[in-house]
């Protein structure tokens, strides 16, 4: 279970089973702006689905991200590969907190718990091509864009590219 406070408006805490029907609610209620890029919104109809989520993410460390006590989006590991020491942070924020460094901040906390706490070497970030908003945040923090994978994301109609944002421990600890 992780719970951090990152600055006076921003907290990340693990998602809990009791916060389904909140985290549903910010899903359907962002979901013309989250399904712009996130293919995983069409099948989260139900608060069951966003329990389901929850219980699914629960070694992964999703955490809710908590702007001056609400719910303003999720951010986490899709996947720790605990033998090479590397895991994936996928993120999102609903369209309301955009603009306020919020997942800036947010992904800064989980890069630095994945290298300090958790003994991870490399961090990954994958974002489609066209998302730059997205793009912005490892930019922001460092990570080096590694190349482009070709139609690497079925998005609702069609293939979009993503790009492959890598940050190794070594990098992180010296741009400290």
């Amino acid at each position: 279970m992780l719970s951090c406070r990152v600055g006076d408006d921003l907290e990340l805490r693990s998602l809990d089973e009791t916060e389904a029907e909140v985290l549903f609610s910010l899903v359907d209620s962002n979901r013309q702006h989250l399904g712009e890029w996130l293919p995983w919104v069409d099948t989260n109809n139900t608060v069951t689905d966003s329990l389901e989520f929850i219980r699914s993410s629960a070694g992964r460390l999703a955490c809710g991200v908590w702007h001056r006590g609400k719910m303003a989006g999720v951010i986490g590991f899709h996947e720790i590969d605990w033998v090479n020491r590397k895991a994936s942070i996928g993120y999102w924020l609903a369209a309301a907190f955009q603009g306020r460094g919020i997942i800036t901040g947010a992904c800064r906390a989980v890069v630095e718990h994945a290298i300090s706490t958790l003994g991870l070497n490399r961090l990954e970030i994958l974002c489609a091509v066209e998302n730059t908003r997205s793009r912005a945040i490892p930019e922001r923090l460092g990570f080096i864009e590694e190349g482009v994978l070709q139609e690497a994301l079925w998005l609702y109609d069609r293939y979009v590219d993503v790009a492959i944002y890598g940050l190794l421990a070594s990098e992180w600890k010296k741009g400290r």
